[in-house]
């Protein structure tokens, strides 16, 4: 196991427990039904301080890191992926300033005042530097115009952080890009020229995603996180580390879940006079499992660790999201594999793990984006990360 010290380990237990009486219960009750995340739970999760992990100690949050952002996900996300997800819409706003900080940070750390995170566009996923949404600066104001997909969490959230081309003529097309706040209430989209349409996803149903539409959105320049000068690419670029843990973390949780709830029925099913638990076929399954899930937690809280010491990891961020994704689909379908029949029903919580796996493939980065920047790291810094 992880070696974590004390501070972390209580960390883990509390969250371990909250998820065993709070997450699961609902987790079970809603996500077969298609319901997000309960207003209660949110409330109970600010009260937990999980919405301020990595918030920065001067504006209310904990300031514990990355590895306990980590530590805390992957207990969440046993129990319920959607869960592990929102908190992530507290914390932080990456390159924001002292003064937006001030304003928005101290009621993110407590769960009052939660983002949602817009970045992906229509023709624009993986491929950052070609968002097509433009901010045009008039006067005082920015007037935003654009389409935007897979916009997690946008009805719910008090605010939405959101990416677009102030200079889309500028070389290279990156250092045009800036990160706009856009104030709203939650539950709705009650700006002028913002509208949204939720997208009918096949997992992750406790966090609903929207395409979301702009026509001349108007935000006061104040708004305006970073510069005009290309920062917004580079705060993207920076997050993604830390994002990348996070999302091995949720994987990781997910993998666990079904290896104990297959290791649970494993003992409990009975054929052929005895438990199917008690067959090497059963035995070595589980025995997999196990290894590649604590395989993944040890790369997961390497890189963790490394994020804490602000070294450059974006190379090691994409080995423990990639291995850790790939980890989960495989240890979930797996462990319907164990439960027979069973395991395609909708009275086992495998098919939510199995269906949530795999959707950690495809965002923060798809694997074969992952692949494609380690990669390039082998080729330009060589197999240890040095200079050729």
């Amino acid at each position: 196991m992880s070696q974590l010290d004390e501070e972390l380990r209580l960390l883990r237990d509390e969250a371990r427990r909250f998820t065993e009486n709070e997450v699961l219960p609902e987790a079970n009750e809603r996500d077969p039904e298609g319901k997000r995340i309960s207003d209660a739970l949110v409330r109970k999760l600010g009260d937990m301080g999980f919405f301020g992990i990595v918030g920065p100690e001067e504006y209310g949050g904990l300031g514990m890191g990355t590895l306990a952002y980590a530590v805390v996900t992957e207990e969440l996300s046993r129990g319920w992926m959607s869960v592990a997800s929102i908190i992530a819409r507290g914390q932080d706003i990456p390159g924001a300033t002292a003064e937006q900080k001030a304003e928005y940070v101290p009621d993110m750390v407590s769960g009052d005042r939660l983002m949602c995170v817009s970045l992906s566009e229509p023709e624009a996923g993986s491929d950052v530097a070609n968002l097509s949404t433009r901010a045009e600066h008039v006067g005082d104001e920015y007037e935003i115009s654009g389409q935007k997909t897979w916009a997690t969490f946008a009805k719910g959230a008090d605010f939405i952080v959101l990416w677009a081309k102030t200079d889309p003529d500028i070389s290279p097309p990156h250092r045009g890009i800036s990160s706009f706040i856009i104030d709203k209430s939650p539950g709705e989209f009650d700006v002028d020229g913002l509208s949204g349409e939720k997208l009918d996803t096949i997992g992750y149903h406790g966090m609903n995603s929207y395409e979301l539409n702009l026509d001349n959105v108007r935000v006061h320049e104040d708004k305006l996180v970073g510069g005009e000068e290309g920062e917004g690419f580079y705060h993207i670029m920076k997050d993604f580390e830390q994002a990348r843990v996070h999302t091995a973390a949720r994987a990781i949780g997910l993998a666990r879940g079904a290896l104990e709830d297959s290791l649970s029925y494993a003992k409990q099913r009975k054929q052929f006079g005895q438990s199917i638990g008690d067959f090497q076929a059963i035995r070595f399954k589980l025995a997999k499992m196990a290894t590649n899930i604590e395989a993944a937690r040890q790369l997961t809280h390497d890189v963790a660790k490394q994020v804490d010491q602000d070294q450059r990891c974006d190379r090691q961020a994409c080995m423990a999201k990639l291995f850790a994704s790939e980890m989960a689909e495989e240890v979930t379908s797996e462990g319907i594999q164990i439960h027979g029949g069973n395991g395609y029903t909708t009275d086992y919580p495998l098919e939510r793990y199995w269906r949530d796996a795999r959707l950690t493939k495809i965002f923060e980065g798809t694997s074969e984006i992952q692949q494609r920047v380690i990669a390039d790291g082998l080729f330009e810094r060589g197999v240890f990360g040095d200079e050729q």
